[in-house]
């Protein structure tokens, strides 16, 4: 089986890749950014945000001199920002212990921060030409249906399944090639519905489709329940600035920059903010609430404007700095797209609302012929 599908994969993915820019490279580096900025992200929203962050950093050095603030913001909008703190760990490692080279061994690899198992066999497979295995949601999807691999995602028998067979295939010439064809294989034609079997090079090794099973297989992802987080969040605004706040390392939003929040609990938001914001803050009704879906949050933000003297209190956690910004220095900063569409939405709003209502002025009158009237008598 592995080498009659190595014999279809290979000559199928020479004809019918994507030109994808990473594709033109075989730079460690630069495959190394685009393996960590395509997990959970679309490859179209991908390619403009590589290209942006290799021209900020075009090598390993020039990332880990970086400050992390300017990291996080060319990785703004992209989401999952541990992604990008991890980068930067790694960078500043593979400086001190490597001497600045990503280093040609799967097993040093896995040793910086951020390298699981499929990021180490994509870097080493794809750049080092390395016999190392990989397995993501495309592979996966793959092997199940080619394999007919029974079993729910994150179950061990299954998974431990699936690298088995990754590592069988990859044995051989163009390792890097071969892992490729599979992602692109579960990308472009073994979609999740509606799979296009008869374009499929494997389409005589499946397994599922010999039993009438496609569409069984992978079995379905149990469907988590989502946490709901409602945060109360100030707009504060003065002459064309609006007050930042960046939060701590680790958890949601972290190291990210966000106009000030209080998690909502027992008591209402302005308690809240009042809270985290001190008794000189003059917290307003509420202005708008937003609603976003995260991964694993539903994320309920409740906007009140608030004035706050233009020195501000002493920073509270979970933030270590806040400070007034200029609306056009905001799009210089690491933003959460939801704390981004939050200010976008909300500042007008606090903008249209705080101004006077506007005065018609009264037109002349005018006699029903149309003519101008007369002057007074005296």
């Amino acid at each position: 089986m592995a080498e009659a599908l190595r014999g279809a994969l290979l000559p199928w993915f020479d004809a019918s890749q994507r030109d994808l820019p990473w594709r033109r490279t075989k730079d460690a580096y630069a495959v190394w950014v685009s393996e960590v900025m395509l997990q959970q992200t679309q490859v179209d929203r991908v390619i403009g945000y590589w290209d942006a962050f290799l021209e900020r950093f075009p090598t390993v050095r020039a990332l880990a001199k970086a400050e992390l603030a300017d990291v996080l913001a060319r990785w703004s909008g992209l989401g999952y920002y541990s992604r990008a703190r991890n980068l930067h760990r790694a960078a500043q490692e593979i400086v001190a212990r490597h001497g600045g080279t990503l280093p040609k061994d799967v097993a040093a690899l896995r040793t910086l921060p951020g390298f699981g198992r499929y990021t180490a066999g994509a870097v080493a497979s794809i750049a080092f030409d390395l016999e190392a295995p990989l397995v993501d949601g495309n592979v996966a999807r793959v092997f199940s249906r080619v394999l007919a691999i029974e079993g729910a995602p994150g179950d061990k028998a299954r998974e431990a399944t699936l690298w088995t067979a990754a590592e069988t295939l990859v044995r051989g010439p163009r390792p890097g090639d071969l892992n490729q064809s599979l992602m692109e294989l579960g990308a472009t034609v073994c979609l999740p519905r509606a799979p296009s079997c008869l374009l499929c090079p494997a389409q005589k090794l499946c397994r599922a489709l010999a039993q009438g099973r496609v569409g069984e297989l992978p079995w379905p992802k149990k469907a988590a329940r989502k946490k709901r987080l409602e945060l109360a969040v100030a707009v504060s605004h003065q002459d064309g600035a609006v007050v930042l706040a960046r939060r701590q390392e680790g958890g949601l939003f972290g190291g990210l920059w966000e106009m000030p929040a209080a998690a909502i609990g027992p008591n209402p938001g302005d308690a809240a903010l009042e809270t985290l914001l001190g008794e000189r803050a003059a917290i307003g009704p509420e202005l708008l609430v937003m609603e976003r879906t995260l991964t694993h949050r539903q994320l309920v933000l409740h906007l009140h404007p608030v004035d706050l003297p233009r020195r501000l209190p002493p920073v509270q956690e979970p933030y270590v700095e806040w400070r007034w910004v200029t609306l056009a220095e905001t799009r210089q900063l690491g933003m959460a797209s939801a704390m981004t569409a939050a200010l976008e939405l909300a500042v007008p709003r606090l903008l249209a609302a705080a101004a006077p209502p506007s005065r018609r002025p009264i037109p002349a009158r005018r006699h029903a012929t149309g003519a101008a009237p007369r002057a007074p008598r005296r």
